[in-house]
């Protein structure tokens, strides 16, 4: 199993322009809904009104065929509230946009309908009907302002219908009636003033529109910055946790062998004659110093980004056996056995960084095993090397396995954990992210555990020289041991 090793870093990330107009139009689209009620509404009220003032003036068929398009229509339109409400209400995005290019064609029906009190109407009943329908014509085009201007789209589509279904029915009544006095210019001038008023309404509707999209992206942008603030406090509280844990385990830890040299340098000083015994207690001591000091100074490099890679032909064979004169005396001294096997293998790697990687590995697995042995060895898969660290030791919990890759981390309850800053395995994760290298964890607790270094092919790719030796082995197919 693949573990991410890597700590959270709780770096904010911006969005991109893409999401935040996503997000925006979604909130457009919002508006726009909360806004459809209250325009059905008006359009509720006053379409009785229109009815009882036509009623007897007009032709009745027609009225009649009006009113059930009319009534039809507001249904819909209040079903797809209803719909909006359960299915779209709660999402952001995409799904809204659909939404609203699914039933554009219903405000622009709506709208040519508004057109029908004109045509009934104009030149045709009494002046007192004819205004109260313009009135009514005319705050549907205002309401349309108010009410739909969030969604450009929408009051575009509209407007548009309602100023060219009005138009349309002053134009054919004009022509219709033009043996009556004065009405062609009545035409002209309800023309034109219809015109005007449309572009009145289309120039206040976009810039209306414009001050709703500047609403709300600056409120996305404020909402970035909460989340900014946010996680950057995150990660100073982070911060300061990290550095109380190094506070306090280094404090543990470098006191330990500090005292031991003090010891020994007064027991030295006491009895001389016990040099030799003394001497490589000292030694000890002061190699557990430096190799604390060396995982210190190696997390500070790498996380600097100071950590200098030189690849080179490395003989796993000759590494192997280095490691094992290296950890031999480690392992007799606890009474486990360690093993290695591999083949003839040269890989295209930073001998360094590959020692410390798998000698991280292998010193925290012979720390938490106390019985039985460690094993050491290289497999060759498909298109990858494994380097594999198996341990018969204590086992690392799940809830666990994450957590060990961090600074400082320690299981409380494992034996062994009390020399050790707690931070080899966070070298090895970031090691193996710098070299491009993959990390896995199989672990059971009281079963012990495999830690497995992933090399993929594209990192066996000599620079400048071709493939390397085991990059052609990859590409013959080798088979796993």
């Amino acid at each position: 199993m693949l573990v991410d090793t890597q700590p959270a870093t709780y770096q904010h990330m911006p969005a991109s322009p893409e999401v935040r107009d996503q997000w925006v139009d979604s909130q457009l689209i919002g508006v726009l809904m909360d806004n459809v009620g209250p325009s059905l509404l008006a359009a509720s009220v006053s379409m009785p009104v229109l009815v009882y003032l036509m009623a007897g003036e007009v032709n009745t068929a027609a009225l009649v065929g009006w009113t059930l398009l009319m009534l039809g229509t507001l249904v819909y339109r209040y079903r797809l509230i209803g719909l909006y409400r359960l299915q779209y209400d709660h999402v952001d995005g995409p799904q809204r946009l659909a939404f609203v290019e699914r039933y554009r064609w219903t405000w622009a029906a709506v709208a040519l309908l508004w057109g029908g009190p004109v045509y009934l109407s104009y030149l045709q009943t009494s002046i007192t009907t004819q205004f109260v329908c313009a009135v009514v014509v005319l705050g549907q085009g205002l309401l349309n302002l108010t009410g739909f201007s969030a969604c450009l789209p929408v009051f575009r589509s509209y407007a548009n219908s309602l100023t060219m279904s009005v138009l349309l029915a002053v134009v054919s009544l004009t022509a219709i009636h033009l043996d009556q006095p004065d009405v062609l210019q009545k035409g002209l001038l309800f023309g034109a003033l219809i015109v005007v008023f449309w572009f009145l309404i289309m120039v206040a509707g976009a810039r209306l529109h414009q001050v709703h999209r500047s609403s709300f992206e600056l409120q996305f942008s404020n909402q970035e910055l909460i989340d900014s603030l946010t996680l950057q406090t995150r990660a100073s509280l982070r911060a300061v946790a990290t550095k109380n844990r190094f506070l306090a385990s280094a404090a543990h830890d470098l006191r330990q062998p500090v005292h031991a040299l003090s010891l020994y340098a007064d027991w030295l000083a006491t009895e001389p004659e016990m040099a030799r015994e003394i001497a490589p207690r000292i030694l000890q001591s002061t190699r557990a110093i430096n190799e604390l000091f060396d995982s210190l100074f190696d997390l500070t490099r790498i996380d600097a980004g100071n950590y200098k890679v030189n690849l080179q032909h490395v003989d796993v064979e000759k590494l192997f056996a280095d490691l094992q004169l290296q950890f031999e005396p480690v392992a007799q001294g606890k009474g486990l056995r360690l093993r290695t096997y591999t083949r003839p293998t040269v890989l295209w790697s930073d001998p360094v960084v590959l020692r410390r990687i798998l000698g991280n590995l292998l010193s925290n697995a012979l720390r938490h095993t106390h019985a039985g042995g460690v094993l050491l060895g290289l497999r060759h898969r498909d298109d990858m090397l494994v380097f594999e660290v198996w341990d018969t030791g204590v086992g690392i919990a799940r809830e666990h396995q994450q957590a060990i890759f961090q600074e400082f981390f320690r299981v409380s309850q494992h034996q062994g954990t009390e020399d050790s800053l707690g931070l080899g395995l966070t070298i090895v994760s970031k090691l193996t992210s710098l070299m491009g290298y993959q990390l896995s964890l199989n672990s059971e607790a009281n079963r012990g555990s495999v830690f497995r270094v992933l090399l993929p092919a594209f990192t066996q790719q000599e620079v400048g020289a071709g493939a390397t030796a085991v990059d052609g082995q990859l590409r013959n197919g080798n088979s796993g041991n």
